[in-house]
Protein backbone atom coordinates (compact mmCIF):
# COMPACT_ATOMS: atom_id res chain seq x y z
CA UNK A 1 0.00 0.00 0.00
CA UNK A 2 1.16 3.54 -0.72
CA UNK A 3 1.40 5.89 2.24
CA UNK A 4 0.04 9.28 1.17
CA UNK A 5 1.51 12.04 3.31
CA UNK A 6 1.10 14.82 4.44
CA UNK A 7 -2.67 14.37 4.32
CA UNK A 8 -3.67 14.53 7.99
CA UNK A 9 -6.61 12.31 8.79
CA UNK A 10 -8.68 12.42 11.95
CA UNK A 11 -10.47 9.22 12.95
CA UNK A 12 -13.35 8.68 15.35
CA UNK A 13 -15.70 5.83 16.18
CA UNK A 14 -19.40 6.54 15.82
CA UNK A 15 -21.97 5.28 18.36
CA UNK A 16 -23.02 2.54 15.91
CA UNK A 17 -19.44 1.22 15.66
CA UNK A 18 -18.57 2.63 12.23
CA UNK A 19 -15.30 4.50 11.82
CA UNK A 20 -15.42 8.06 10.46
CA UNK A 21 -12.27 9.50 8.89
CA UNK A 22 -12.00 13.16 7.88
CA UNK A 23 -9.39 15.55 6.47
CA UNK A 24 -9.46 18.77 8.53
CA UNK A 25 -7.75 20.84 5.81
CA UNK A 26 -10.54 19.95 3.37
CA UNK A 27 -13.91 20.64 5.03
CA UNK A 28 -16.54 18.10 4.09
CA UNK A 29 -14.03 15.44 3.02
CA UNK A 30 -14.97 12.41 5.09
CA UNK A 31 -15.62 8.71 4.70
CA UNK A 32 -16.95 5.82 6.75
CA UNK A 33 -15.46 2.38 7.03
CA UNK A 34 -16.03 -0.78 9.04
CA UNK A 35 -12.42 -0.58 10.25
CA UNK A 36 -9.96 2.32 10.57
CA UNK A 37 -7.78 1.27 7.62
CA UNK A 38 -10.79 1.19 5.29
CA UNK A 39 -12.03 4.62 6.37
CA UNK A 40 -8.56 6.17 6.04
CA UNK A 41 -8.01 4.64 2.59
CA UNK A 42 -11.37 5.93 1.39
CA UNK A 43 -10.93 9.44 2.77
CA UNK A 44 -7.43 9.80 1.29
CA UNK A 45 -8.80 8.75 -2.10
CA UNK A 46 -11.56 11.35 -1.85
CA UNK A 47 -9.08 14.01 -0.68
CA UNK A 48 -6.81 13.39 -3.68
CA UNK A 49 -9.77 13.72 -6.06
CA UNK A 50 -10.88 16.95 -4.38
CA UNK A 51 -7.35 18.34 -4.58
CA UNK A 52 -7.08 17.39 -8.27
CA UNK A 53 -10.40 19.13 -8.94
CA UNK A 54 -9.20 22.22 -7.06
CA UNK A 55 -6.03 22.38 -9.15
CA UNK A 56 -7.93 21.83 -12.38
CA UNK A 57 -10.38 24.64 -11.60
CA UNK A 58 -7.64 27.04 -10.45
CA UNK A 59 -8.64 27.05 -6.79
CA UNK A 60 -6.06 27.61 -4.07
CA UNK A 61 -4.79 24.37 -2.51
CA UNK A 62 -4.31 24.57 1.28
CA UNK A 63 -0.69 25.43 2.11
CA UNK A 64 -0.23 22.29 4.23
CA UNK A 65 -1.10 20.08 1.25
CA UNK A 66 0.93 21.80 -1.49
CA UNK A 67 3.93 19.53 -0.91
CA UNK A 68 1.90 16.72 -2.51
CA UNK A 69 2.16 18.53 -5.84
CA UNK A 70 5.67 19.94 -5.66
CA UNK A 71 7.84 19.08 -8.62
Amino acid sequence: MVNIEPIRVEVEREADGRILASVPELPGVMAYGAVEEEAVRKVKSIALQVLADMIESGEEVPESLRVLFAA
